[in-house]
């Protein structure tokens, strides 16, 4: 038998899960779309990911749970409203059996957006060169 090839979209990636789990991965995909309007959709390490500026989130379906992964400053910056579920430095497991908290997860993307177009806007100014005198 044949490997199955990773999908290459995220409607892909969606499609293959059972229709539950699917209609929780499109509200958190329509969550972070209302949240990070500008961000683009990509596939990465194989799971769907938003970018603006770089990698924004990053969310995945697995058997038992939905991993968000929103860098490690998301975690930190929401670390007392995420102690109910299990984490690492920058992932976070929500489990299928209880209520996803997609209002926690609206607050972190918002969170991150803001953290990208301030770092998007110093590298901006970071890279402007000087105006050459025209030596008149």
């Amino acid at each position: 038998m044949k490997p199955q090839s990773p999908p290459q979209t995220i409607d892909a990636y969606i499609s293959g899960f059972p229709e539950e789990v699917q209609k929780i991965l499109q509200k958190i995909r329509c969550i972070v779309r209302e949240a990070a309007p500008d961000a683009e959709e990509a596939i990465k390490y194989r799971i769907p990911t938003f970018v603006l500026g770089g990698n924004l989130v990053h969310f995945a379906a697995f058997a038992k749970h939905i991993g968000f992964y929103p860098t490690p400053s998301g975690i930190e910056q929401f670390k007392d409203s995420l102690s109910a579920y299990s984490s690492a430095k920058g992932s976070i497991q929500f489990p299928l059996d209880s209520p996803i908290p997609y209002n926690l997860i609206k607050r972190i993307v918002k969170f991150r957006v803001k953290e990208s177009r301030d770092k998007m806007a110093s590298n901006s100014k970071g890279k402007q060169r000087p105006k050459r005198s025209r030596g008149f």
